[in-house]
C-alpha cells in the first residue's frame, strides 16, 4: 500500500505535486500548532504596511482544520490540477503555472475590490484563504475544456462536466458551506477560459501569453510525434524516378 501511495506521488507533475504537497505540509503544521494560521491569512494591511507579502501565497495553501472537506479538497486538487498538467497543459509547464498565477492574481483583486464596496465589504472580509477558490477555479478550468464527458454524482445522477462546477456549488450550498468560495473560483475560472480560448478565437490575439522570464524557470521537453520511416508526403524529385 505504502509502496503504490508512494509511486503515485512520484508520477505526479511537477506543479501538482509541488503544490499538493505544499497544502497538505502547511496544513497539517497548522492541525500540530507547529504554524500559525494567523501568520498565513490574507491581510492587506499587513501586507501593506508591515510588508507581510508571503501571505500573498500562503493563503492558497492552507485549507482549514483536517476533516472530511480537506480530503474533498485534496482529492479535487489532486486529480483536476494533475489533469489539466497532463492532458490540456502537457509540455506547457509554463504555461499552467502562469494559469495558476493568474487565477491567484485575480482572486486576491477581487477579495480586495470587494472589501471597498459598500454593503459587500463584510461579506468580503470573511475571506482570508482563497485556496479552496484555487481549487474550484481548477476544476472550473477543466469543465470547460473537457464538457462532454460523463460523469456521476456519488451515484445518484449523471451529468456532463460542463455542469460540474454547478452540481458542488450546489451541494455546497446543501452542506453549509459558503457559497462565495465557490463563485469566486468560478469567476476567476471564467476569466482565464475567457481571455485564453475564447477571446484568441474571437480576435485571433492572446493577452494571456506566458511572460518569458516565467518559461525561462521551466525546462520543458517538447512533445514529439513520431513519424515513420520512409513516409513521404510528397511526390518524389523526377531525378529519383529516373534512377535504378
Amino acid at each position: 500500500m505504502a509502496q503504490a501511495v508512494e509511486e503515485w506521488y512520484k508520477q505526479m507533475p511537477v506543479i501538482t505535486r509541488s503544490y499538493l504537497t505544499a497544502a497538505v505540509v502547511t496544513t497539517i503544521g497548522c492541525s500540530l500548532d507547529i504554524i500559525s494560521p494567523y501568520h498565513l491569512y490574507l491581510n492587506p494591511k499587513l501586507v501593506v504596511k508591515q510588508y507581510q507579502f508571503w501571505r500573498l501565497v500562503t493563503n492558497f495553501l492552507y485549507f482549514r482544520k483536517m476533516d472530511l472537506d480537506f480530503l474533498f479538497h485534496m482529492f479535487f486538487l489532486a486529480r483536476y490540477c494533475k489533469l489539466l498538467e497532463e492532458n490540456s497543459f502537457r509540455g506547457r509547464t509554463a504555461d499552467f503555472f502562469y494559469m495558476l498565477l493568474f487565477g491567484a492574481t485575480v482572486l486576491t483583486g477581487i477579495v480586495l475590490l470587494g472589501g471597498m464596496i459598500p454593503y459587500l465589504s463584510e461579506s468580503f472580509a470573511k475571506i482570508i484563504f482563497l485556496s479552496n477558490s484555487l481549487t474550484f477555479m481548477m476544476v472550473y478550468v477543466w469543465s470547460k475544456q473537457n464538457p462532454f464527458i460523463h460523469m456521476s454524482f456519488l451515484g445518484l445522477f449523471t451529468f456532463t462536466a460542463a455542469y460540474l462546477p454547478w452540481v458542488l456549488l450546489g451541494f455546497s450550498v446543501l452542506v453549509g458551506a459558503s457559497a462565495w468560495v465557490d463563485l469566486l473560483g468560478m469567476i476567476a475560472g471564467h476569466a482565464y477560459y475567457f481571455l485564453e480560448d475564447v477571446y484568441p478565437r474571437m480576435t485571433g490575439r492572446r493577452p494571456l501569453k506566458t511572460p518569458s522570464f516565467i518559461k525561462a524557470l521551466f525546462a520543458d521537453d517538447p512533445v514529439v510525434v513520431a513519424r515513420p520511416a520512409n513516409v513521404r508526403f510528397a511526390p518524389p524529385p523526377a531525378d529519383e524516378l529516373h534512377q535504378d
